[in-house]
């Protein structure tokens, strides 16, 4: 018959009195809190208040049959003491010591040279890293180096506009480095508009540093990582010459990557699985708001586990499933969709122009970013579409977001041969997205809603306003009637522009066939 004995029950004893009464053999513990020895009991687990230090309060005494014993309550010196107790009373036993909480290196020299193992909670996350081994390990190894060597504050910078994904790896990644005593902020630009990104920041009570577009401020911090976007200046509002430190991501790189850790795995899913990996390898368990935000992302970017899905993403998703918080995710997934997002789709619906089983649509200008990636989403169900591309104009910018399924045609390569000469496109064979600035097209200025951008003319505007409420109202009609037409006639050349590049850009691409089977009495058709 096995017999342990713990004396001393403090975080660490919790567990390990958890995990001993399951197995057989006889189990006691010794605890100095009559409180908690009562608890223990209510538990089922035969505990007894007494003074650990003390050998009258050991329940055997030499000579008595005691294979283990476990030093685990969380006072470093009542550590020392308990075990050098306990190696004089059962010197045959295995004794395994835990230092506790603020463990000096006198204390530390004691345990190792009485017990037989010793359990160091400053050193065993370092200990769990070097354990790793193989590719995966050394990148793990690599990023606790990094994380380390900062002095300071780390920014974790997410993309603009973050999705899913992108937030929930920040969040993992702020958390993981706060565990390896480095501080670290989540930090991003632009908007979170998409229905179920506010759901999942609202709803985990995520806490988010929100930069402005034009005060990327990083004075405070001494180092910067980057998640689900790999370069400074491209999708952020970094300053392109910044020094990175860290860069997670699972998007293939059309450049090379400049950081000191740089961790790309473009055979995965998502960002989150490469998070959940080093949570895996370095042995620790995400807390329920941090695994259900890691599943979503891993679930929305793997468009519910069905597109460039690996094992890994898979395997990530069983971890984090004991940890979930199933009712959070449920609501995640089902919030209301804004008035934006049904408009922006309707228009897209309206707008749509198709080459076989290519569709391109044409939004015009917009409010909502996520609301362009939501219709690409819905125009790609039409029955005998392949590939989707919705675009329009927000902010002086061009906004485009592709999908492509059951096609030869990588949707990612396609808007990087498009669009990368004259803005910024990335992504992945059945997702991507590209960001092009009105200017580089040679178009017209964007004119703003009051029309400020109009002719005034020569100075007969001003008499005319003092002729009366009619002439004034003629003047603002005009004036309105001009700014229509103007931002009419800006979305046709970028409508234009848009569809040529990326039409031409498919007919080059050498894997690409068209259908031979093409509906002509399709009206929605337009054949090359």
């Amino acid at each position: 018959m096995v017999t342990r004995l713990v004396l001393g029950c403090g975080s660490l004893g919790q567990l390990l009195v958890d995990t001993l009464d399951e197995r057989p053999g006889t189990l006691q513990v010794i605890v100095n809190d009559t409180n908690r020895a009562e608890t223990l009991r209510g538990d089922g687990i035969p505990a007894t208040q007494g003074d650990s230090t003390d050998s009258e309060a050991l329940p055997w005494t030499r000579d008595s049959t005691v294979d283990s014993v476990i030093v685990a309550s969380d006072d470093a010196e009542r550590n020392r003491r308990t075990a050098l107790l306990a190696r004089e009373t059962y010197p045959d036993a295995l004794l395994v010591a835990y230092t506790g909480e603020n463990a000096d290196d006198e204390i530390r020299s004691t345990l190792s040279a009485v017990a037989d193992r010793v359990i160091d909670p400053g050193v065993a996350l370092t200990e769990q890293v070097l354990a790793s081994a193989g590719r995966q390990g050394h990148r793990v190894r690599q990023l606790h180096r990094t994380l380390r060597d900062l002095d300071g504050r780390l920014a974790v910078v997410m993309h603009d506009n973050p999705d899913p994904d992108a937030i929930a790896s920040a969040i993992a990644l702020a958390n993981l480095a706060e565990r390896l005593n480095c501080p670290a902020d989540p930090c991003y630009s632009g908007d979170i508009t998409h229905q179920e990104n506010r759901a999942l920041v609202n709803l985990l009570e995520y806490d988010l540093l929100h930069f402005e577009n034009d005060a990327f401020d990083l004075s405070d911090y001494s180092g910067v990582a980057l998640v689900d976007h790999a370069r400074p200046g491209v999708n952020d509002q970094l300053p392109p010459e910044t020094e990175i430190d860290i860069v997670i991501d699972h998007h293939p790189p059309r450049k090379p990557v400049e950081a000191r850790f740089v961790d790309l795995r473009s055979d995965v899913g998502a960002t989150s699985t490469l998070l959940v990996d080093y949570y895996q390898r370095l042995d620790i368990v995400p807390s329920t708001e941090i695994a259900t935000g890691l599943l979503f992302g891993i679930w929305v970017d793997t468009k519910e586990f069905s597109r460039e899905i690996a094992v890994d993403d898979f395997e990530a998703a069983a971890y984090l499933m004991p940890s979930v918080d199933m009712p959070v995710l449920e609501r995640v997934e089902s919030p209301r969709m804004s008035t934006e997002t049904v408009e922006t789709i309707g228009r897209a619906i309206r707008n749509r122009t198709i080459n076989d089983s290519v569709l391109t649509s044409c939004v015009g200008h917009f409010r909502d970013r996520d609301a362009i990636a939501q219709a690409s989403d819905h125009l790609l169900n039409m029955d005998g579409i392949t590939t989707t591309l919705v675009y329009g104009i927000k902010d002086g910018t061009i906004y485009a977001s592709g999908r492509a399924r059951s096609t030869t045609l990588d949707v990612g390569e396609t808007l990087r041969d498009a669009f990368d000469q004259i803005g910024d496109a990335g992504g992945h064979a059945d997702m991507a997205g590209a960001q092009i600035p009105l200017g580089v097209l040679g178009v017209i200025e964007e004119t703003t809603d009051n029309g400020d951008s109009t002719d005034s003319g020569d100075g007969d505007q001003s008499d005319d306003r003092t002729e009366g409420s009619n002439t004034t109202d003629n003047v603002e009609n005009e004036r309105t009637s001009k700014s229509d037409s103007k931002r009419d006639q800006l979305v046709d050349i970028v409508r234009k522009v848009i569809d040529e590049r990326f039409f031409e850009t498919i007919r080059n691409r050498p894997y690409w066939e068209l259908m031979d089977d093409t509906d002509a009495s399709n009206p929605n058709h337009v054949y090359w």
